[in-house]
């Protein structure tokens, strides 16, 4: 499906790689001006692959566990588009399996301040400028493991909580126009698995469709979140794991 979001505003966080690299790239791809925040490594490849399809993005740093550059990061999009239409929050780390009693508490909060909190921070910032627009959206990367239980805790912990949260902010803002939906990526084709094939090896064998998803395949659930085609659509975590959850 194509979509068409030409004169709209899409800011894209954790967007230099991976997933977020893929939700960039499409919402340039369907006309928006993009903004991309996250690392700066990646950041200019990213940009050239937008810029190579005559797309529009800027790049702006952002550690999103901090109130300050969020708020910046936030003004630097409207300011230098004018205006902010849709946001996927999609910045988030993962750790190794490690067990609980060997995690440290360090590790346990970064995870937790990046995946959760740094979540909070950016819509905290920035609603008050989408709901200044008609049919505004925001979609946040969760994961499958906001669903089931996996091995991660911490990562599990913190992707529940981002469902949560985005069900939570999805009832008070609702009668706004402005929806908020979560999508629930299973184990996908970035760099992070590409450097541990034997990862996705095994767990491709219990997936039913037999295969890894794509970062354009979550991209596309993002996008159609973000679309009029799901102008009904609030406070939905939408799955895209080939099968994994349904067992």
């Amino acid at each position: 499906m194509a979509y068409t979001f030409d004169g709209r505003v899409a800011l894209v966080t954790g967007g230099t790689t991976g997933i977020g690299r893929a939700i960039a790239i499409a919402f340039a791809n369907a006309g928006a001006k993009v903004v991309i925040s996250g690392l700066a490594e990646g950041s200019e490849e990213t940009l050239a692959l937008i810029e190579a399809t005559n797309g529009e993005a800027v790049f702006i740093a952002t550690d999103v566990r901090q109130e300050q550059q969020v708020a910046r990061m936030v003004a630097f999009a409207v300011d230098t588009f004018g205006r902010l239409d849709f946001a996927c929050n999609n910045a988030g780390i993962a750790l190794p399996d490690i067990a609980m009693t060997d995690l440290d508490v360090e590790d346990w909060d970064r995870v937790m301040d990046i995946n959760l909190k740094g979540l909070w921070l950016c819509m905290k910032h920035e609603v008050p400028h989408l709901l200044k627009q008609h049919s505004p959206a925001i979609v946040n990367t969760a994961s499958v493991s906001g669903l089931v239980a996996t091995p991660g805790f911490a990562y599990t912990a913190s992707k529940h909580g981002v469902i949560g949260l985005t069900k939570s902010a999805a009832l008070n803002y609702a009668k706004t126009g402005l929806r908020i939906n979560a999508i629930c990526p299973g184990l996908t084709n970035t760099p992070i698995v590409a450097g541990i094939p034997t990862v996705a090896d095994a767990v491709s064998k219990v997936i039913p469709m037999g295969r890894i998803g794509e970062p354009e395949e979550m991209a596309n659930a993002a996008l159609w979140l973000c679309s009029e085609q799901a102008s009904y659509v609030n406070g939905h975590a939408l799955v895209i794991d080939g099968g994994y959850s349904v067992p």
